[in-house]
């Protein structure tokens, strides 16, 4: 008892301020987010390695082998360098979570709950038509972040999304089934568009370029993408660089609802003054 007693006297003799305690709740989020990041992806790896060098390191200073101490020194000081190439993947995608923040949050576009029904009707129309056909489809539905450098790869559609245009547009040996088609709101902006390819290494061998291009565009952005196969007809969604797979179409509108549906706020946007263009 009597222990507990100056365990509790010397909690209390602690100076503690608001100051210090906000400083470790901070940090303590800020690795929370970084292990979040890094989980599930090859710098996970990376950052075990560096922290077997940096034990290593003062394991040898403190038993005294200054050889071994000076080798893991300089190696330690070259990955300093290294880390920002190494890890950019991680960190463009960090920059890219911290810029999706609520006072940023906004796209190019602006559209109602109406519109977005009206272009999950047609979706859920022309997705059956393709399953059936065994025609093989990516679409991608943007979302907070641009894609307009993957835009820019394909050609101009600029169509309001009907179910005949979807079908039209992937069906086999017209001019832009090959490639990815993106809709930004209620529009088709562009069809044939190329898109980069997820490199995780733990990706079935069955998954074929249109999947790996789905999940890719997904890795780089919060852009949702649609994905039919030709051999076996499955439907899949993928987003933020997870592939789910064996949808039916009750399932796909749930999942689209829930991942792409606009949200009603009135809260302060750091980027109303753009445009729609």
């Amino acid at each position: 008892m009597a222990i507990m007693e100056r365990i509790f006297a010397a909690i209390l003799q602690v100076n503690v301020e608001w100051r210090d305690i906000a400083d470790i709740l901070i940090m303590s989020y800020v690795f929370y987010r970084l292990i979040l990041i890094i989980r599930g992806t090859r710098a996970e790896q990376l950052v075990k390695g560096l922290i077997v060098l940096l034990l290593a390191l003062v394991i040898s200073e403190q038993v005294g082998f200054a050889g071994l101490n000076w080798i893991l020194s300089q190696t330690m000081i070259i990955g300093l360098i290294a880390i920002p190439i190494i890890f950019q993947p991680e960190l463009r995608r960090a920059l890219e979570q911290l810029g999706r923040g609520k006072i940023f949050k906004s796209t190019y576009w602006s559209w109602s709950t109406h519109d977005f029904e009206r272009m999950l009707d047609e979706l859920t129309k022309a997705i059956p038509v393709l399953v059936k056909r065994r025609i093989g489809a990516l679409i991608v539905i943007e979302r907070s972040t641009g894609l307009k450098d993957w835009v820019e790869t394909g050609i101009a559609v600029n169509g309001v999304v009907t179910a005949e245009l979807l079908v039209n547009l992937f069906f086999p040996r017209s001019p832009l089934h090959d490639g990815a088609l993106i809709i930004r709101g209620d529009q088709i902006i562009a069809a044939g568009c190329y898109l980069p390819l997820t490199e995780d290494p733990s990706l079935s061998k069955e998954m074929g370029t249109r999947h790996r291009a789905g999940i890719g565009i997904t890795e780089h952005s919060d852009a949702v993408a649609i994905i039919v196969s030709e051999e076996t007809g499955i439907i899949s969604i993928a987003h933020d660089g997870v592939l789910t797979r064996y949808l039916d179409e009750k399932k796909l509108r749930k999942l689209l609802t829930e991942l792409c549906k606009p949200e009603r706020s009135d809260s302060f946007n750091l980027w109303s003054w753009r445009s729609n263009n």
